[in-house]
């Protein structure tokens, strides 16, 4: 085996690791109930005797709810993971009071219009199914913090996201999107927002209007060239665009003074803005696979003495 050969793969899974880290980290939350603040039931029966507050039916492979979870009238967190739902069970938005809701990892089609109902949800997971749309019903969560998304088949996310202008968490990773509604920019306290291996050919101007974020994830798109108003993100500090189509890099990134991830391997990109040392605060920069010269990456590691860089 090569040198060559390992080099590639341990540079290959390395990138795998940073995306996988990344989406652990926000968006583990939705999978578990908490325990300290109420106890968790793991069947149905007994959440009704004891006007149980959380139930966690996670793997049992169910293809449909008991009609008496429709008892659980206080119940604020459920966890239908790894099941065999095709469509969401009509007895889930009886549950007005629910709160997290977690449907990841069945097969889902679509969002039905009965979702409206559950408008306390703060936290809702469609992660890994089939759907293809996010509908215009997903506007009435208006109480929504975070929405994942990701893993399905979207291909359309409908104008109504924009009313959703809690949202602090939106996870759209690994669909087949290639545009997003004007109405994205409502979205004044969106703090992490992922659009990673998707079909994006270009860096909407919209999103940097988006000034509070503090995570960006572009990565495995076919993004050809990022707009000056990048710099408008002062909040971010991390920002993540691997595997794109670029061939250089805003002068405006020096502007982002909170950066602290900085991925931009897999791209064409020859140099990095001149005065690339105002960026103090950067800890991580991983440039693997551009087209720096010797001298570049030189002048880059003089000029971020505090930062590890990877190129």
């Amino acid at each position: 085996m090569s040198f060559l050969f390992v080099f590639s793969f341990l540079k290959y899974h390395f990138m795998k690791l940073v995306a996988l880290c990344m989406m652990f980290s926000i968006s583990c939350f939705a999978q578990h109930a908490n325990p300290v603040k109420e106890v968790v039931y793991y069947n149905i029966a007994e959440a009704i005797v004891a006007d149980g507050r959380q139930l966690n039916l996670r793997d049992r492979q169910l293809f449909n709810v008991n009609d008496s979870i429709t008892l659980l009238k206080h119940l604020r967190f459920l966890n239908l993971m790894r099941n065999n739902f095709e469509t969401f069970d009509a007895n889930i938005f009886s549950l007005r009071e629910l709160e997290v809701l977690n449907v990841q990892e069945n097969k889902l089609r679509d969002i039905p219009s009965g979702i409206k109902y559950l408008n306390r949800l703060v936290r809702l997971d469609l992660a890994n199914n089939n759907i293809s749309k996010l509908s215009a019903e997903t506007g009435k969560l208006q109480k929504l913090l975070s929405l994942n998304a990701a893993l399905n088949n979207l291909i359309l996310v409908d104008d109504a996201i924009g009313d959703c202008r809690k949202l602090e968490v939106l996870e759209l990773e690994n669909n087949q999107l290639s545009h997003l509604p004007g109405t994205i920019k409502r979205l004044h306290h969106l703090r992490v927002f992922n659009l990673g291996y998707n079909q994006f050919n270009e860096f909407d101007p919209m999103w940097a209007e988006l000034s509070n974020l503090e995570e960006l994830n572009l990565s495995y798109n076919y993004i050809r060239q990022i707009p000056e108003s990048l710099g408008n993100m002062q909040h971010l500090h991390t920002l993540i665009i691997n595997n794109n189509k670029l061939v250089t890099i805003p002068h405006s990134l020096t502007q982002l003074t909170k950066l602290q991830l900085l991925v931009i391997s897999g791209n064409s990109i020859t140099t990095l803005p001149a005065d690339i040392n105002k960026l103090q605060r950067l800890k991580t920069l991983i440039a693997l696979d551009n087209q720096f010269s010797a001298e570049e990456k030189e002048r880059v590691r003089k000029a971020l003495p505090q930062c590890k860089v990877y190129f």
